[in-house]
């Protein structure tokens, strides 16, 4: 009997609490001490059209969802259509009864159907048909041997502020359908799930990772236009902007959100623009004032498909390459691309040092898949302990008082690194100017002037490559081949680098890069000049960073395995594609 160890999917229409649900059954198996690893899958709809949350369960961590699906909870007869083919012999379907399902053909390909008078349940306690997803997961319970208490735990919590009465029906709805599959299908089903015994486990995503680091770092300013999949961000911030001291502001064009934030930055502000590609693009024009105005600020690409609209609600990595050139001219910026949720979090403290530091913007580039993804994590796998503030070269009041020279904002400096004052001080009257200036900010065409200032801005990039992280291996030091990844394609890869060293030991390592511009040569060199093989593993057509590698290595990656249907890899995609190449 397989305990602990199951993949399930809730599928339905958009408005029918799909994610919600999910969420909550997520919640429950952490509190259980299980481990998940959830994706959504949304159409670009407000109502109607399929949706679906899929996920991983296990007693240990992990680090990918799986493409084999052992039990659906269908809301809707359409969810059974479009996943019975993802099924395994064995796995079970839960339903309501009043579906026009044929049940005899579901047995045939040795599927259990569970269908659930969902109208007599209601009946029977009272309940709506709304509360059809609530029966559901408590159905699911019972078939799994779940203990029902976690459930309850969570609908106490969701409903809690609508009433005592909502909550108890909600349980009572639970209730009842955990205990009719008891009574009729208990035995059927051989996934099971056990709690661990362990600590409750945290359940995040990637979005929410980036909230908590940007604020632990510091983080006062967000601003933004709402668009997929960055605005989970802006929402968490939000959220807490009274708590914590965060002003918030919700734009009428992303051009204006940027604009604002470098307001808000030049002001001394730790300041946030969460976004995808397409409000990106409109940014472009103000990523350029900040890089001559010399203004730190954060901005977040949450990565989906383009051109244009594309695929709104859906994932790839098409960007890379447009944020490290965006702008017209040249100046500093730096790119993170975390590969997991924990590295989101650091992303989201290291982005606001390394932009003081620099004085430049930095990019923490994710996408659909991680931002919206839930995982476990245990408690000390965030650490607060650690976090130290950089505010860089910024000069405090006391050091501006003794200031015996006029202050020159833009200074030449050997390290290309200004020091920095905030406006206000009376000792540090500065301009800043859109236009090539003096080191006092003054407008210049002096053309030797020019030269020198470009020069000290593109410094900061040859200073910045030390602090670059170095890619990272996993796995065997002597494999066969090497997959090479950068951000969310990391936790498929690793899935897939385990299944296949299982079939033969010392076959496949991953290298993945979480620091990307500027590319870290020195780091990553040798450890690319090791690999007996390379084969790039990414997530859009062209296969941009082994462009990259070529680029500033001369290194060649002749090999790429490459995803560009708006849906995520999976360790199966990636083991499909490596075995039949």
């Amino acid at each position: 009997m397989p305990v602990n160890n199951l993949t399930v999917i809730i599928g339905g229409d958009a408005g029918q609490g799909v994610e919600s649900s999910s969420a909550g059954f997520c919640k429950a198996l952490a509190r259980a001490g299980l481990h998940i690893f959830s994706v959504p899958d949304h159409r670009s709809r407000i109502r109607g059209g399929h949706n679906f949350n899929l996920t991983k369960i296990s007693d240990h961590p992990i680090t990918s969802w799986t493409e084999p699906v052992q039990l659906l909870i269908a809301l809707t007869a359409e969810s059974i259509e479009i996943h019975r083919s993802q099924l395994v012999p064995g796995a079970a379907i839960i339903y309501d009864a009043n579906f026009k399902i044929d049940a005899k053909a579901l047995e045939k390909d040795q599927i259990l159907p569970v269908p659930i008078p969902i109208d007599e349940i209601m009946k029977s306690v009272g309940g709506s048909k709304i509360m059809a997803n609530t029966a559901m997961l408590g159905a699911a319970a019972g078939l799994m041997h779940f203990p029902l208490e976690f459930i309850e735990s969570v609908v106490k919590d969701n409903f809690k502020k609508k009433g005592e009465s909502l909550v108890q029906l909600n349980i009572k709805v639970t209730e009842a359908a955990h205990q009719f599959i008891i009574s009729q299908f208990s035995e059927k089903f051989p996934w099971k799930l056990k709690p661990t015994g362990g600590p409750k486990l945290m359940v995040m995503s990637g979005n929410e990772a980036i909230s908590l680091g940007a604020l632990a770092s510091g983080c006062n300013f967000t601003s933004a236009y709402p668009m997929t999949p960055g605005t989970s961000i802006f929402q968490w911030l939000t959220a807490h902007a009274d708590k914590y001291g965060i002003v918030s502001k919700q734009t009428e064009d992303e051009i204006a959100a940027l604009n604002m934030a470098i307001g808000a930055a030049h002001a001394g502000a730790r300041a946030i623009v969460p976004t995808s590609g397409g409000g990106f693009s409109l940014m472009v024009e103000a990523l350029g004032m900040a890089g001559m105005t010399e203004t730190p600020v954060v901005i977040v690409d949450a990565q989906r498909p383009g051109p244009a609209t594309g695929l709104a609600t859906r994932t790839e990595q098409p960007d890379l390459l447009f944020v490290i050139y965006a702008s017209q001219g040249e100046f500093a910026r730096l790119v993170l691309a975390p590969g997991n949720v924990q590295q989101c979090f650091e992303a989201g403290v290291r982005a606001f040092n390394l932009a003081d530091k620099y004085q430049t913007p930095v990019f923490i580039l994710t996408d659909a898949y991680l931002a919206n993804s839930l995982v476990t994590l245990e408690k000390d796998e965030i650490d607060f302990k650690s976090i130290e503030i950089d505010r860089g070269k910024l000069l405090s009041d006391e050091a501006l008082n003794n200031l015996k020279e006029p202050y020159k904002r833009y200074a030449l400096t050997d390290d290309g690194i200004s020091p920095r004052a905030l406006p206000g001080h009376p000792h540090a009257i500065f301009n800043a100017s859109t236009n090539e200036h003096t080191e006092f900010g003054i407008i210049t065409e002096d053309a030797e002037l020019r030269t020198r200032m470009q020069l000290k801005r593109m410094r900061k990039l040859e200073l910045a490559e030390g602090d670059m992280e170095a890619p990272q291996y996993y796995g065997p030091e002597k494999a066969k081949v090497t997959f090479i990844c950068w951000g969310s394609t990391l936790q498929p890869a690793l899935e897939a680098m385990n299944q296949l060293n299982e079939k033969q030991p010392n076959q496949v390592n991953v290298l993945h890069l979480v620091d990307i511009w500027p590319f870290p040569v020195q780091k990553a060199q040798p450890l690319l000049e090791k690999a007996n093989e390379l084969i790039a593993v990414e997530g859009n057509s062209t296969g941009q960073l082994a462009d990259l590698i070529r680029m500033k290595t001369g290194i060649l990656v002749n090999r790429r395995i490459l995803k560009f249907d708006g849906r995520p890899f999976s360790p199966e995609f990636i083991i499909r594609n490596y075995e039949k190449s």
